[in-house]
């Protein structure tokens, strides 16, 4: 091979290489906006130089715990300033972050502590009880620290752990904190729910984290000093790796205890919010909160969610109130959202019904996304791109996870054929545009005919007295499945399940028509996705 002119003598130095680390948009927005306002919760404001500073108090106090490089240090807090501490402190110290989701219950969250191997555990005080019960289940024994935030106005637990305001008195504003020794190192550490077996540990190195976090501003159309209000939880993939985007733009982060309506309304006319992101849930809180609950907003705010599609008249409704919403997708391995339902101005003039099934799509790739495409599992070529034939999403790029950690099989299994396997099945449009339809194990197959469940709940939620809607597969004696729809029904309408299945037979193939309709409250997960798993066992039960 002919060796490359342009490599010789021409190496890798100090001056001209050093990794890449989200960690530098605090010290570079610390340094050119010192007084700029960085975090806003209840009546606290904290300045970048404060913000900084803090967080390398804490990276030191860490340091002087014995906490060093490749260590876990886990997390179990709300959307407090703590928490965007925690995103710079630790990793500053060369730790990785253990975000624990507080809607997890003690074995779960024992099992985590357990497997990262954590070390420290900072903990809000409202959840110092949960923490104390999962450490009764698992076998380390991690150093304790409580965070009292002062807009929770319930006590303190009693326990043998450090103050998190006198614990970061021990470390140093000026600490000379650590760059990664290379920009693969873990960054954080996140777990997938693990509905089916125990959750898998999603490790995020610094590349990606700082690619992601820039694409964000990018995606978003983030401007310099964006107000960002924190709907989303930052425990979930970390945020989307917002915690790090509002310092690359030296932005305001306006931190939000509990999701609730009142509040939510307040802060984004009295912060001047630019932007959220959230559920469909948040979207339906926001619009169904009671008038005296509701401001007027000076300007338009940008509205991002990664679940499922929202329903037409939820996304008239938003528009009406003076949000923009677009539609992400992503998942934990891909440190959250990389895909954009990215808006073509001339979509705008189109009827109602038609930009709500553009918006259904789940979209194109972020700017730090190499490869998306939509295969065929078994032979890794692309399916026709006719919004039609169903295929895997996969991905490829820098800003998919490092791997599973110390699960080296399931790793293997989702690297398969050189890309990241989503398990969500979805359809290629000609445009180039990817859309859902279903996840693998949640396709119904019918008299050897494959249904998706979600253009199934698409057409229930149509339906005004569809509140929530789930499909899940029901055994069926002659067609192999048929679907089962599980329905809550809105606040003040009803409708019965012949009233439902008419419907459907206007909006569906025949075959796709459910076959039964339960009305019902729907289970969840912690995180609020639905439990289709249980709800799958209870159509078994049904058809038996």
């Amino acid at each position: 091979m002919t060796e490359n002119p342009y490599n010789t003598g021409l190496d890798r130095t100090p001056a001209n290489y050093q990794p890449l680390t989200p960690l530098t948009f605090l010290e570079r927005a610390a340094s050119v906006f010192p007084d700029r306002t960085a975090i806003v919760h209840g009546a606290l404001r904290r300045s970048y130089a404060e913000f900084y500073a803090r967080s390398r108090r804490l990276a030191s106090a860490l340091a002087k715990n014995g906490i060093t490089r490749g260590d876990t240090v886990s997390a179990l807090l709300p959307n407090t300033p703590a928490m965007l501490e925690c995103h710079y402190g630790v990793p500053m110290c060369g730790a990785v972050l253990h975000s624990i989701n507080t809607r997890l219950d003690a074995a779960v969250i024992a099992f985590q502590l357990d497997h990262a191997m954590s070390k420290l555990v900072i903990v809000d005080s409202e959840f110092m009880p949960l923490m104390q019960e999962a450490l009764a289940l698992a076998t380390v024994s991690p150093v304790l620290v409580q965070y009292g935030d002062p807009e929770y106005d319930g006590a303190k637990t009693d326990v043998d752990a450090a103050d998190y305001e006198v614990f970061l008195t021990r470390g140093n504003p000026d600490f000379n904190w650590l760059m990664p020794e290379d920009e693969w190192d873990a960054i954080s550490i996140n777990y997938t729910s693990g509905t089916t077996g125990d959750p898998k540990g999603v490790v995020s190195h610094h590349r990606g984290a700082y690619l992601l976090a820039q694409g964000n501003a990018l995606t978003t159309s983030m401007q310099k000093h964006a107000v960002y209000l924190w709907t989303l939880p930052m425990f979930h993939c970390n945020g989307w790796c917002f915690p790090w985007t509002l310092s690359a733009i030296a932005g305001t982060h306006v931190c939000l205890r509990q999701v609730r309506a009142e509040p939510i309304w307040n802060a984004l006319a009295d912060e001047g919010v630019t932007h959220l992101c959230g559920a469909p849930i948040v979207m339906s809180l926001l619009i169904s909160a009671p008038e005296e609950a509701k401001r007027d907003l000076a300007e338009q705010v940008q509205f991002f969610t990664a679940a499922a599609p929202p329903p037409e008249s939820l996304l008239a409704g938003m528009k009406a109130a003076g949000f923009d919403v677009t539609h992400l997708y992503g998942l934990t391995e891909t440190y959250g959202p990389a895909v954009v339902n990215d808006w073509h101005s001339g979509w705008s003039d189109l009827p109602p019904a038609e930009q709500a099934a553009l918006k259904a799509r789940q979209g194109v790739r972020y700017l730090p996304l190499e490869q998306l495409d939509v295969l065929d599992p078994e032979t890794m070529q692309p399916v026709p791109r006719d919004g039609q034939t169903m295929g895997e999403v996969m991905f490829r790029g820098n800003v998919v996870m490092k791997g599973y950690f110390r699960n080296p099989k399931a790793t293997e299994e989702a690297f398969a054929g050189g890309w990241f396997h989503s398990g969500d099945l979805g359809v290629m449009h000609p445009d180039g545009y990817i859309q859902l339809k279903d996840r693998s194990k949640d396709i119904i197959i019918s008299g050897g005919e494959n249904i998706s469940s979600i253009e199934v709940e698409e057409a229930l939620y149509r339906h005004p007295a569809v509140a929530v809607a789930a499909v899940v597969a029901m055994p069926h004696e002659k067609w192999g499945e048929t679907p089962c729809a599980f329905v809550e029904l809105a606040k003040g309408h009803e409708a019965d399940a012949e009233t439902l299945r008419s419907w459907c037979r206007d909006h569906l193939a025949p075959y796709k028509v459910p076959g039964k309709f339960i009305f019902t409250a729907i289970p969840r997960t912690s995180t609020g996705k639905i439990q289709k798993f249980t709800l799958r066992e209870q159509a078994r039960e049904i058809a038996s």
